[in-house]
């Protein structure tokens, strides 16, 4: 997939690109983590995100009293760099875990482990594969933390960071799926190729995917 087409799908973010087209994750970009993405359809976000989503139309939210985070993790698990080094990707796995609870819990308590009227959470950070037109391709990148090359004046190109998710929720007794979610964001531009990213570059990313989480929680509560 060309990278254009890559940096289309990663409009949700709060500083998407104008022009975009496609908004959403494409099936291609999928990576395995959900069990089922066949039910998966286009949603907007508490925050007015373009998301994947599908939530059981049979969901009672009143069954439920308390609220599970497995930690997050990296799938597949991506392979350190010079520019993505680890004590960046263990950042932001950290604090993916902690926007999560910090979150979620103004939903429902939090549990120590799943069980009868726990919804449990499980979250990952996800792969995707892109090319870049025009420049060096990228093939099967581990994970979505791509410097997407964005031209600027003078045939310089600013790097732009790019995060993507998958998340299942699940019933705590059996195991049941209740929703599921994919989407991806964009995070703060680097100034060069040769610029290491932090963890901080996608915390705004990180912190509108668990607040819409909670918002899409309250949200379905009313209904």
């Amino acid at each position: 997939m060309k990278l254009r087409l890559m940096i289309s799908a990663l409009c949700v973010a709060s500083i998407g690109m104008a022009g975009c087209a496609s908004k959403v994750t494409q099936p291609d970009e999928y990576s395995g983590f959900l069990s089922n993405y066949s039910q998966l359809k286009k949603a907007t976000s508490p925050s007015g995100a373009e998301v994947m989503r599908w939530v059981d139309p049979t969901l009672d939210l009143s069954r439920y009293t308390a609220v599970y985070i497995e930690p997050t993790q990296f799938y597949p698990t991506p392979q350190a760099s010079a520019k993505i080094p680890q004590s960046t990707l263990s950042g932001i796995n950290s604090y993916f875990n902690q926007a999560l609870k910090r979150e979620l819990a103004k939903s429902l308590p939090l549990a120590n482990g799943p069980g009868p009227g726990v919804i449990v959470v499980r979250a990952a950070i996800t792969a995707v594969s892109s090319k870049t037109e025009g420049l060096k391709p990228y093939e099967f990148i581990p994970v979505a933390l791509v410097a997407a090359a964005v031209s600027t004046g003078a045939g310089i190109r600013d790097q732009e960071t790019t995060l993507g998710t998958e998340a299942q929720f699940l019933d705590g007794a059996n195991g049941k799926v209740l929703a599921q979610v994919v989407r991806k964001g964009t995070g703060k531009p680097l100034s060069n190729d040769s610029q290491v990213m932090k963890a901080d570059d996608v915390k705004e990313v990180i912190d509108g995917w668990a607040s819409d989480l909670h918002q899409s929680y309250v949200k379905l509560k009313k209904h």
